[in-house]
C-alpha cells in the first residue's frame, strides 16, 4: 500500500469504515498514521483471576470454560455469558447485544481480557470487556493500550486494528527534520516517533515520541512565523497621522469610560499606525474586556485619513453584530461601515443595500470600514485604499486566508497595518517566544460597571431551582441562555441535546414564554433570522449548541445555563459564562450536572471555564475520548475551578492540569494554534523550537539546502499560525 491510498483500501476496512473514518477527517493511510492516542490503558501486567479486586481495571488470561447466548425479556436484548478460567479461579464476563460472540469464541480458546472488574456474588464479573484470542500479538489487551477519539459506530478495536495493518508505512514517510537539528536536542526518527505513539512498550517510548512529534509542531509554528515575518520586513505600509482631537471627542461621546488597558492598548496601536512599516500587533484580552472597541480607535483614524479598514471574523452572526455595534458608536460621525458576508450585505447610511451597492462603496471608498466573513477575500472585493486589517478571533483563520487579504491591496512591496485580536490566554512570556518579537497589547481589567457574573453549579434534582432564577430573570424583561452539548439525542453519549431541551421547555416548564432554538446544522439564513429575533428580544429564552460559544453579545441576557456541565471542558465553559454580564445588572452562570457535582454559590465572581468537550456540532458521536466522563473526580475538580476563577489565564493554567499538554485550548480555540501534543505553556520546548527554525533560515534562507523540510512546510500552508 501506499501513503495515498484510500482507507477503504486497506484489508477489512471497506466503504462503510471509510465513511466513518471520514468523520474524524480521516481520509488516507497517512491521515491514520498521524491520528494521535489521547490517553493509554496500561495492561502492562496480568493479573490472576483470583487476585482480582472489585473497582479496578485490569487484564487476564485464561481460557474459555463456558460461552453461550441467553436473552433478558424485561430489557429485550442478548446477553452473552463467558466463564474464563485459569490456574487461580474463574472469572465471568458478560457483553450485551454481541450474540455473534458465540461464532468467535468457543470452548477451550485461550484469551486474553481488558476492562473493569465488578463484582457479583463473591465472584469477579467483567461487563463487556474488549478480548483477543492468543494466536500472536495482542494490541487490545496487553501492555499500553492506546485509545484514540471516535466517532459513532466506530470502536476503539477497530480503530487499533486499521492502524496495526499499516504501521509498517511509518518508514516511507520523509523525515523533514534535519539530522543536525534531531542531534542537537536529542530527537529519535519520524517513523520510530509514529510507531512508538501507537504501541509503545512502555512509558519510556511514550515520552520520547511525544518530544519528537510536539517538537515538530512547535518547530513546524515557528519557522512559517520567522519566514512570513522576514518577508513583511521588505515591505511598506501607509503612515496613519494620529487624530488626536477626532479621538479625544469620539471617546468623550462614548456613554462609558475607556479602562486604562483599553487607552494603553489603543495608544500602542495608533503608535504603530503612523510608521511606513506594516504593524504586526496582537492584541489579546479576556471576554468581554472591550478589544473590538479598541480597535475602532485605530479604524477612525484610519478612515481620518482617507484609507479603508477591513475587520475578518469567523462567523455571519459575529460580523452582523459587530456591524450594527460599530454603526451604533459611529453614529456621531461621518464615518460609513459596509458589512458584507455570504448571507447577508449592508450599509450604515443605507437602509436596503444589495451586494451590488456594497462592492461598490467598498471599491469607490463611499464605506470606511469594511466588516465582513470570508468573502472579504474574494476577488469581486475591490478596496480603495486598504491600509489597515483586524482580525478577531485569529486563530480561526488560516495562513494563505489572512495572507490574500493583504495582498488584496495590490502593491507587490505594499501591506497593509494587521491588528489581530483573541480571547485566548496566552501568557506574555509564552507569547513572545511563540511570536519573536510581535508587538503585544493585552487588556486585563474588565468595562467599568460590568458587574461579575455569580455562578452555581446544581445538581439535576435541584433543576427547580435554576429554571425559578430564568423564570425571575425573564420578569424583569431580561433573557436567558440554555446551552446543551448535542444538537440530537444519542444513546452512546446520554448527554443533553438542544432538540429535546427545546422541546420540554417549549411545551413545558417556559410554554408560557417564546422560546428560540439555534444550531449549526440550521441554514445560515434561518440561523441569522433566529439570533436576530433574540438580540431584538422577540425571543425569552434561546436553547443552543456551540454556535453561542464565540462573540456573540446580547447584553439584555443575563442567564446562561448550561446543560451537562461536565462534558464541557473549561475554554468552552469560560465563552459561554461571557455571553452574560455584558451590561450593569446581575448575570448568572447556572452549571447544571449530575447529582455527584459539587455545589455552590461563587459569591459575586463568575467562573471562568476553559475548554472542549469534542462534541461540538456532533449530531452523534462515540463516548470514548469525547468530554469527561461524569461521576470522575476531575469533572468535579474542573466545575470547581469554575467557581474558584473568573479569568482565562487562571482557568487555562487549571485546564493545563486537568487535559495535559496538546488539549488545553480543545475545538473551542481550535487552531490557536491546532496542536495535537504540543503545549504552549511548555516555555522551554518552544524556545529550542525558535531556535532550531533560526538556525535553518541563517543556513539556507528559501530552504533550498533542506528540500523535505521545504516540502513538508508547503503541506501545511493552510495551518492556522499567526501572520505576524
Amino acid at each position: 500500500m501506499q501513503l495515498f491510498d484510500s482507507i477503504e483500501q486497506i484489508p477489512r476496512a471497506g466503504k462503510v469504515m471509510a465513511t466513518r473514518l471520514k468523520n474524524l477527517g480521516l481520509l488516507t493511510v497517512e491521515d491514520l498514521l498521524l491520528y494521535w492516542p489521547f490517553r493509554y490503558d496500561d495492561f502492562s501486567q496480568t493479573t490472576p483471576i483470583g487476585e482480582l479486586l472489585p473497582m479496578t481495571r485490569a487484564n487476564i488470561v485464561g481460557e474459555v470454560a463456558m460461552i453461550s447466548n441467553k436473552r433478558s425479556f424485561r430489557r429485550k436484548m442478548a446477553i452473552t455469558e463467558a466463564l474464563i478460567m485459569d490456574d487461580s479461579g474463574t472469572a465471568r464476563a458478560v457483553w450485551f447485544n454481541q450474540p455473534f460472540l458465540v461464532r468467535n469464541l468457543k470452548v477451550g480458546d485461550k484469551v486474553s481480557m481488558s476492562g473493569k472488574v465488578e463484582e457479583e456474588y463473591g465472584s469477579p464479573l467483567m461487563q463487556s470487556p474488549v478480548y483477543e484470542k492468543i494466536t500472536g500479538s495482542t494490541i487490545h489487551t496487553q501492555g499500553l493500550v492506546p485509545n484514540y477519539n471516535l466517532t459513532a459506530n466506530l470502536t476503539q478495536k477497530q480503530l487499533r486494528f486499521l492502524v496495526s495493518q499499516v504501521i509498517g508505512l511509518a518508514k516511507t514517510l520523509p523525515d523533514y527534520l534535519p539530522e543536525s537539528i534531531k542531534k542537537d536536542y536529542s530527537l529519535i526518527d519520524l517513523a520510530r516517533a509514529i510507531y512508538q505513539i501507537h504501541f509503545p512498550k512502555n512509558q519510556g517510548e511514550i515520552d520520547e515520541a511525544k518530544k519528537r512529534l510536539a517538537f515538530d509542531e512547535l518547530f513546524l509554528l515557528q519557522l512559517r512565523s520567522q519566514i512570513i515575518r522576514r518577508e513583511l520586513k521588505h515591505l511598506n505600509a501607509p503612515a496613519i497621522i494620529f487624530q488626536e482631537e477626532l479621538t479625544k471627542k469620539f471617546v468623550t461621546d462614548l456613554p462609558f469610560a475607556l479602562t486604562v488597558d483599553q487607552r494603553k492598548s489603543a495608544w500602542e496601536i495608533i503608535q504603530d499606525l503612523g510608521k511606513t512599516t506594516p504593524m504586526t500587533r496582537l492584541l489579546e484580552g479576556d471576554v468581554g474586556s472591550g478589544k473590538t472597541l479598541v480597535a475602532l480607535l485605530a479604524m477612525i483614524n484610519v478612515a481620518s485619513n482617507q484609507a479603508q479598514s477591513a475587520l475578518l471574523v469567523p462567523t455571519d452572526i459575529l460580523a452582523r453584530q459587530h456591524f450594527v455595534t460599530l454603526s451604533r458608536l459611529l453614529t456621531k460621525t461621518d464615518f460609513k461601515v459596509a458589512l458584507l458576508t455570504r448571507t447577508k450585505q449592508s450599509l450604515s447610511y443605507q437602509e436596503k443595500a444589495g451586494k451590488k451597492e456594497v462592492l461598490k462603496a467598498i471599491a469607490e471608498r463611499e464605506a470606511d470600514i469594511i466588516v465582513g466573513t470570508h468573502a472579504l477575500i474574494q476577488e469581486s472585493v475591490k478596496y480603495k485604499n486598504l491600509a489597515m486589517v483586524v482580525v478577531d478571533e485569529q486563530h480561526r483563520f488560516g495562513v494563505n486566508q489572512r495572507q490574500a487579504l493583504i495582498t488584496q491591496t495590490g502593491g507587490v512591496d505594499f501591506a497593509p497595518h494587521l491588528l489581530s485580536m483573541t480571547a485566548t490566554p496566552i501568557p506574555r512570556s509564552l507569547a513572545l517566544a511563540l511570536y519573536d518579537d510581535l508587538s503585544l497589547s493585552i487588556i486585563k481589567t474588565m468595562p467599568v460597571g460590568r458587574i461579575p457574573v455569580a455562578t452555581k453549579i446544581f445538581k439535576d434534582s435541584e433543576r427547580e431551582e435554576a429554571y425559578n432564577l430564568i423564570r425571575a430573570e425573564i420578569t424583569k424583561g431580561h433573557q436567558a441562555f440554555v446551552v446543551c452539548p448535542l444538537i440530537e439525542e444519542s444513546d452512546l453519549l446520554g448527554a443533553k441535546s438542544a432538540k429535546a431541551e427545546y422541546d420540554k421547555l417549549t411545551n413545558g416548564v417556559f410554554s408560557d414564554l417564546v422560546v428560540g432554538l439555534v444550531h449549526g446544522k440550521l441554514k445560515p439564513k434561518d440561523k441569522e433570522q433566529v439570533m436576530s429575533d433574540f438580540v431584538d428580544n422577540k425571543i425569552n429564552i434561546l436553547v443552543a449548541t456551540a454556535v453561542v460559544e464565540v462573540g456573540v453579545d446580547v447584553p439584555n441576557a443575563t442567564v446562561m445555563m448550561i446543560e451537562s456541565a461536565d462534558r464541557f471542558g473549561l475554554a468552552s465553559l469560560h465563552q459561554y459564562r461571557g455571553r452574560v454580564g455584558r451590561s450593569a445588572e446581575q448575570s448568572y452562570c447556572l452549571l447544571l450536572t449530575d447529582p455527584t457535582s459539587p455545589k455552590g454559590f461563587a459569591g459575586q465572581a463568575p467562573p471562568s471555564p476553559n475548554v472542549t468537550s469534542g462534541f461540538g456540532e456532533t449530531k452523534a458521536a462515540s463516548a470514548s475520548g469525547y468530554g469527561v466522563p461524569k461521576e470522575t473526580s476531575k469533572a468535579k475538580e474542573r466545575l470547581e475551578a469554575m467557581l474558584k476563577f473568573d479569568n482565562g489565564f487562571d482557568l487555562a493554567k487549571a485546564d493545563l492540569k486537568f487535559r495535559g499538554p496538546g488539549e488545553v485550548y480543545g475545538t473551542v480555540q481550535k487552531g490557536f494554534p491546532e496542536l495535537k501534543l504540543a503545549s504552549l505553556f511548555d516555555f522551554a520546548l518552544m524556545n529550542q523550537a525558535r531556535t532550531a527554525s533560526l538556525k535553518i533560515l541563517d543556513t539556507s534562507p528559501d530552504l533550498s539546502k533542506f528540500t523535505a523540510l521545504k516540502a513538508k512546510l508547503g503541506e501545511g500552508e493552510e495551518t492556522n499560525v499567526h501572520l505576524e
